[in-house]
């Protein structure tokens, strides 16, 4: 007897789509990301905050399947308040980025996921790490996701060394507006995270309020 199949959507790969990205300015960092969780053609979730804190002052940006990606941000979530318990002081940039480069390499063939750490440390102050199935590289700027092939230019022409706080919260906003009206995979509003010695700031800008950069 021939074996019943189901239908052809069924055994279809799903693609999943995101825009995240962080930049480094003298203090701290900027992260970002763009809200939409998408399968295929479908939007399942249009609010879901993709900047995952991982301590207090270093967070990640979310890219891949959503529940792989959040899975690894809670385990070294965990993971990180041991550490800094046992030390007795706040952990390192670099010790949080390692962990996910660790979790990302042992776990390459189960677990589909791209993260960007960002954060501030005492040593090293504000610091970005992009990690990809055992990549682990220090940048001063870094873009993931489906979105980011269609920003890579800009960032690329627009970015600055030694931009400030606000020159550098724009430009996240600004990519990721690009990002999402051109992506179908990226949308909804976009999620920032501010981070310095003193604090992590979280901000919201709803879809209405994002820059447009054509005449509609």
């Amino acid at each position: 007897m021939l074996e019943e199949q189901g239908p052809e959507w069924m055994s279809e790969e799903v693609k999943t789509g995101t825009t995240i990205i962080a930049v480094e300015f003298d203090g701290g960092v900027v992260l970002g990301s763009d809200s939409r969780v998408s399968a295929g053609a479908s939007v399942v979730n249009r609010v879901m905050n993709k900047l995952s804190p991982l301590h207090d002052r270093i967070y990640c940006a979310l890219s891949g399947s959503a529940a792989d990606a959040q899975t690894i941000a809670e385990i070294v979530n965990y993971q990180l308040d041991v550490h800094s318990t046992e030390l007795g002081e706040d952990p390192l940039v670099c010790s949080a980025a390692t962990l996910v480069k660790n979790i990302s390499y042992k776990y390459k063939e189960e677990l589909s996921a791209g993260l960007i750490v960002g954060g501030w440390d005492r040593r090293g102050g504000g610091q970005v790490y992009a990690t990809l199935s055992g990549l682990l590289s220090r940048q001063p700027f870094a873009v993931g996701g489906s979105g980011s092939s269609y920003v890579y230019g800009y960032v690329d022409a627009e970015y600055r060394h030694g931009m400030d706080r606000h020159a550098c919260q724009s430009f996240v906003v600004n990519t990721l507006s690009l990002a999402m009206s051109r992506d179908g995979s990226s949308g909804g509003v976009a999620y920032l995270v501010t981070i310095d010695e003193e604090r992590a700031e979280e901000k919201v800008i709803l879809g209405n309020d994002l820059p447009s950069f054509y005449n509609k």
